[in-house]
């Protein structure tokens, strides 16, 4: 009783919007909607009619009419109703891929036009299964189900229009069987959509689970967690699979008694049939078609049984999927062209006063920055854990908006350029260095599709990586995920993708991280070279990086405390003496690529 409450609930909350979400996706196809529709009341025109041609074929019995006409209309009716099956057939298969298409171009569409701030809310895997496992069951509710639910109807109510012309007593108790099935199925349907909700929702915390462990696998098995962190991906399996048992078991519990109601019903219909013919009030033909129309009968109830219970789970999936749009969209145009560069005094970045937080309510992730970045020279940045240094670039790169003051690009505000315009500008490398799927050559004309050949070797020649490169067996169209590049060398392979494009401005969250003393000799050389020409930026975790600086920004607390050079700084700043203590301890202890 309190599932049955709960879902009643659950279901006053989430049924429109979820049609509504059905619609949207079925409409721009309501025209193969529509014909698939005239289709499947095509053949169900022609079931209907083949027990009263039947009918007329026993009546004939008696007398010295000809059988042929009748038979034959029997196997036309039986051919129609095949072709129109196998038309229906090919015609929802499209509608139902083409549904799934729009599905997941919208969803992905709308994932890549999100805020970074807003996707990393959710885990990865848990947005993953929006395209993969809940398109799959909106496709089945708002092509297949549709479909088979408006023929049945059609069918149900013209099955019964006839049994009525055929004889009104009996047609009570089909009717009465009918009514209660369809009160049963009233308090059965929401706790099946509440149930599959939930399930889906299991699945949507699995994916997040795996893909976060999958890709922690090494720390996984160092840390002899494999137990622990497989039962962890076990334990949603294993719900998803609760609450979808759940749903089985209510579903066959109306299968059940929808079945059993019209063979009941049947049964009732042949005992009174059988009487009413005794006393000559109804022709044995007529019992005859009116058991055929109750046999036809047991179809329709059945196909909506199964095809209202898949409408519920695709309307769990609609829920999930509606859940996207509350992800803030970022806001530019992305027909801008890029901005072109001029040769200008003003410096390539600009923080007036610029306070920013990543949430209402929260503190400030930076308070009333001033700073400026020349248009060429090397600017490390440094400070503390939670300083504000990653904070920076994201309102850089646009990932987070100020909250006051103002940032301005080669002298212009942000805010009278487009997210592309500023992007266009700007190129840069992660501490995590992540590749992209696919193999070295894209990665590398990943920022820069236009790059040539020679640009690309050059770059990989200027991370000491274009001798690694050429030795292996498929060169640059080696594929990165299924290969055993290291750390160090994918490092090197997203700062030469950076190189490749030759920004206005490089930003660096610590380009050395994992490369050795000769490569990151090599690297810092490179650097120097881009900074003759445009600026650098670098959130500074080795020593090495620091030294290498014109300036040198130290934050903490979300603001910057001092600027100047390496030797100005230990002169004057003691948290500034402090990192470059630690960034001396951390420079001697680096890992090898």
């Amino acid at each position: 009783m309190v599932d049955l409450q709960i879902a009643t609930a659950e279901k006053k909350k989430i049924t429109l919007p979820n049609l509504r979400v059905l619609w949207h996706f079925v409409r721009p196809h309501r025209r193969t909607l529509l014909l698939g529709m005239a289709l499947g009341l095509v053949g169900t025109g022609a079931a209907l009619a083949t027990p009263m041609v039947a009918k007329g074929v026993l009546d004939g019995l008696g007398t010295d009419a000809s059988l042929i006409a009748p038979i034959a209309l029997l196997v036309g009716l039986l051919v129609v109703g095949s072709v129109v099956l196998y038309l229906q057939w090919i015609v929802l298969g499209v509608l139902a891929e083409r549904i799934v298409l729009d599905a997941r171009k919208s969803i992905v569409r709308k994932y890549f036009g999100s805020t970074v701030g807003s996707l990393g809310t959710r885990p990865t895997g848990e947005l993953v299964t929006r395209v993969t496992s809940d398109t799959v069951l909106l496709r089945e509710a708002a092509s297949n189900a549709l479909v088979a639910i408006v023929n049945s109807v059609v069918g149900l109510v013209g099955a019964l229009i006839l049994m009525a012309v055929l004889d009104l007593v009996l047609l009570g108790a089909i009717a009465s069987a009918i009514i209660a099935i369809a009160v049963l199925f009233a308090r059965l349907m929401p706790p099946i959509a509440v149930a599959q909700r939930q399930s889906q929702e299991a699945v949507g915390r699995l994916g997040g689970i795996l893909d976060g462990t999958l890709r922690a696998i090494r720390t996984v098995k160092s840390s002899r967690a494999e137990t622990r962190e497989s039962e962890r991906v076990i334990s949603e399996a294993r719900t998803s699979a609760q609450h979808s048992v759940r749903a089985v078991k209510i579903s066959a519990l109306a299968w059940t008694f929808a079945g059993g109601g019209v063979q009941l019903a049947i049964i009732g219909i042949l005992g009174l049939g059988g009487y009413r013919v005794s006393t000559g009030a109804l022709a044995v033909s007529s019992l005859i078609a009116f058991l055929l129309y109750a046999f036809q009968v047991m179809g329709p109830v059945q196909t909506l049984a199964t095809n209202i219970t898949a409408l519920q789970a695709g309307m769990a999936a609609a829920a999930r999927i509606r859940q996207i749009d509350d992800l803030v969209t970022e806001v530019g145009d992305e027909g801008a062209m890029p901005s072109v560069r001029t040769e200008e005094v003003a410096p390539a970045l600009e923080f007036r006063s610029v306070t920013a937080r990543y949430a209402p309510g929260r503190e400030p992730a930076v308070r009333g920055i001033d700073l400026e970045v020349p248009a060429r020279g090397h600017t490390a940045i440094v400070g503390p854990s939670g300083a504000g240094k990653t904070s920076v670039f994201s309102l850089i790169l646009r990932f987070l908006t100020p909250e006051s003051g103002e940032i301005r690009l080669g002298g212009t505000p942000y805010d009278s350029l487009t997210i592309d315009e500023v992007r266009a500008r700007l190129s840069y490398v992660e501490q995590e260095t992540p590749v992209i799927p696919g193999s070295i050559r894209e990665n590398l004309l990943f920022s820069h599709p236009e790059a040539s050949e020679s640009d690309i070797w050059a770059a990989l020649e200027s991370v000491h990586l274009d001798s690694a490169i050429r030795a292996l067996d498929d060169g640059l169209d080696t594929d990165l995920i299924g290969s055993t590049v290291s750390g160090g060398q994918r490092q090197r392979i997203a700062l030469a993708r950076a190189i490749v494009r030759r920004p206005e401005i490089l930003l660096l969250d610590e380009a050395t991280a994992q490369v050795d003393g000769r490569t990151e000799a090599a690297i810092h050389e490179v650097i120097r070279d881009i900074a003759s020409e445009s600026a650098v930026v670098t959130i500074a975790h080795r020593l090495s990086t620091v030294l290498d600086a014109d300036t040198i920004l130290v934050m903490e607390d979300g603001v910057v405390r001092a600027r100047g050079t390496h030797e100005e700084l230990m002169n004057t700043d003691s948290l500034y003496r402090e990192l470059v203590a630690a960034l001396r301890i951390g420079d001697t202890t680096a890992m090898p690529a």
